[in-house]
């Protein structure tokens, strides 16, 4: 299993490079680019830093990365990392704060080890040492969604707890967002990828909190297929409440 050596790993890679992704906007912003320029310049520098280092530590290790291209013989690797370089570029390129950095060792298709950076923020946390979780606050359950548009996982669950709705835009940044005390439940449905959803949800389940798919199954990775397209991660008060009124909508 992993080693207190993998979760400061994790930890540091992330970090570097979301001060790399900081430097790196600004220093374009300076020059003018256009915003598909931004993020694309964003996505490749923090992919080569976070393989390049993961390489250098961990040369025996496989690495799955949004921006890279698929090894298949991750698929019989005892360990892999699993990696999104940038989750949000779209928020990265409008200047905002609401995107982040994801570094997570599996084994056994398991989270282990994770970091989720929030370079704007100049946060980082990780699996080891895990975050503390704030106390609930006081009104209605507030549930984190896109900025674009609710997923129906989110909505059907905002409707049976009458949840106040906080838009946000990464994944990271909406799971992280529960640890910041700003929420209490992240669900999705509709689509994401192993690289969206493994660090934030290996960091948020050391944290205590509730993570698992919608229906309440584990998270598991490192499948041939990436494909990862729901989640629940809450306050262990609201996990029954948000997979029943998920199960009585499949129901329906």
């Amino acid at each position: 299993m992993s080693t207190p050596a993998d979760h400061a790993a994790a930890a540091r890679i992330a970090s570097e490079a979301g001060k790399l992704l900081v430097e790196t906007r600004d220093n374009l912003i300076r020059l003018s680019v256009d915003t598909w320029t931004l993020r694309d310049e964003g996505d490749r520098r923090a992919h080569d830093c976070i393989v390049a280092a993961l390489h250098e530590e961990f040369p025996d290790d496989s690495v799955l990365s949004e921006e890279g291209k698929d090894d298949p013989s991750r698929l019989s690797a005892d360990r892999v990392w699993i990696v999104d370089p940038l989750d949000g570029t779209r928020e990265y390129s409008e200047g905002r704060d609401d995107w982040a950095v994801h570094v997570a060792l599996t084994e056994g298709g398991i989270a282990t080890a994770a970091a989720v950076a929030l370079p704007a923020l100049g946060r980082t946390f990780c699996t080891d040492p895990a975050a503390p979780l704030p106390q609930r606050g006081d009104g209605p359950p507030r549930l984190v969604v896109s900025r674009s548009r609710p997923p129906a996982a989110a909505m059907i669950i905002a409707q049976a707890i009458e949840a106040q709705l906080v838009a946000l835009g990464s994944a990271g940044a909406k799971a992280m967002s529960i640890l910041l005390g700003q929420s209490d439940i992240y669900a999705h449905s509709g689509g994401q990828y192993e690289w969206d959803n493994c660090a934030p949800g290996a960091v948020a389940a050391a944290a205590g909190l509730h993570v698992s798919r919608a229906d309440g199954s584990p998270m598991t990775y490192n499948h041939p297929d990436p494909w990862l397209p729901d989640l629940l991660i809450c306050r262990p008060e609201y996990a029954e409440v948000s997979l029943t009124a998920i199960q009585r909508y499949l129901e329906e």
